[in-house]
């Protein structure tokens, strides 16, 4: 009688838990990302934009909160200084444009005001125009745009000469005739308030044909899809489609565009207050505070450098975050 081959073995069938473990490990590799989570993940690995948003962050933070800022580093930013200025010369006394532990950032020549406190307070006017213009281009830009790509015929006719008349109109020199007519009081608002109020209006009024082009070729695309011809067939009227099936998948390319769009309109809040139409004094503006330092970029740059600077690391801000954000929301994009 021979020996067996094989000695028996003990039975090795997997426990419960085993099984469930298998399960679960399975259902985790196989488990899809949203849009959003990929996008997040492709932004995160875009330093340059990462920096970018945080610099974005830490500005609306540092408009927000002027205020109490400067209350609490014990600066007006109206509040004349003239003790600081050298009578002769109607400059800052020190050296760097009077930069102090007091003053942050010095003062400015001839009254003395606290130049870091004006910064602050000028960020909240250009960030006020920068969002609110934008957020006014992006809906008219949007809902005429959309109308015009799927309806077609003569409302994609109407709505593009439209588009091309304003993307010819001479913008800026618009901008000065209008605000220059402008009255001191105006549906309940005074001064200042009132420029804002034609600035955010003008500049976004200008600015929706560029993000209305942008809707309307995406939509154009979009219309003869599988999903909008199985909407038709199921009997989806026409608003049902436009704002269920059409305008979900528009959300990536107007977030894109509104992040460019911001920084521009920034500039050119800026370039208003330069040329004298924009906010009036005594309320800060950046652009007004690059005007003013003309007269004194030799006897003290600094009041020129620093509303420059400002500028220039606000909009790089902008245009870093925005670049960013359009290659985590392109699909195509390899990174």
């Amino acid at each position: 009688m021979t020996a067996p081959l094989h000695e028996p073995t003990a039975d090795t069938a997997p426990s419960a838990a085993e099984e469930a473990a298998v399960v679960s490990a399975g259902a985790k590799s196989v488990q899809g990302r949203s849009l959003g989570r990929i996008a997040w993940e492709r932004l995160k690995r875009d330093k340059l934009a990462l920096t970018g948003g945080i610099v974005v962050l830490v500005l609306i933070l540092l408009a927000l909160l002027a205020p109490v800022i400067t209350h609490l580093l014990g600066q007006d930013p109206d509040a004349y200084n003239e003790n600081l200025i050298d009578p002769l010369f109607g400059t800052p006394k020190g050296s760097l444009g009077g930069i102090s532990g007091d003053h942050l950032l010095g003062v400015e020549p001839v009254n003395g005001r606290d130049i870091f406190a004006r910064i602050l307070y000028g960020a909240r006017v250009s960030l006020l125009v920068g969002f609110l213009s934008a957020l006014v281009a992006v809906v008219l830009g949007t809902v005429l745009g959309i109308l015009a790509g799927f309806f077609g015929g003569w409302v994609d006719s109407l709505v593009s000469r439209v588009m091309d008349g304003l993307l010819a109109f001479p913008q800026l020199l618009f901008t000065i005739a209008l605000v220059s007519v402008m009255p001191n009081n105006m549906l309940g608002l005074s001064g200042s308030n009132v420029r804002v109020f034609v600035m955010i209006l003008v500049i976004g009024f200008f600015g929706w044909p560029y993000i209305g082009r942008v809707v309307r070729g995406q939509t154009l695309s979009m219309r003869e899809r599988e999903y909008v011809e199985a909407a038709r067939s199921l009997g989806a009227g026409r608003f049902y489609i436009l704002f269920k099936e059409l305008l979900p998948n528009l959300v990536a390319p107007i977030i894109v565009y509104t992040t460019m769009m911001i920084p521009t309109n920034i500039l050119t809040e800026a370039a208003l207050s330069f040329l004298g139409v924009g906010v009036k004094p005594p309320t800060s503006s950046w652009g007004q505070m690059l005007s003013s330092a003309i007269d004194y970029y030799e006897s003290d740059p600094m009041y020129m450098v620093v509303p420059g600077v400002a500028i220039f690391i606000t909009v790089l801000a902008f245009n870093l975050f925005g670049d960013g954000v359009r290659d985590a929301l392109d699909p195509k994009a390899s990174r």
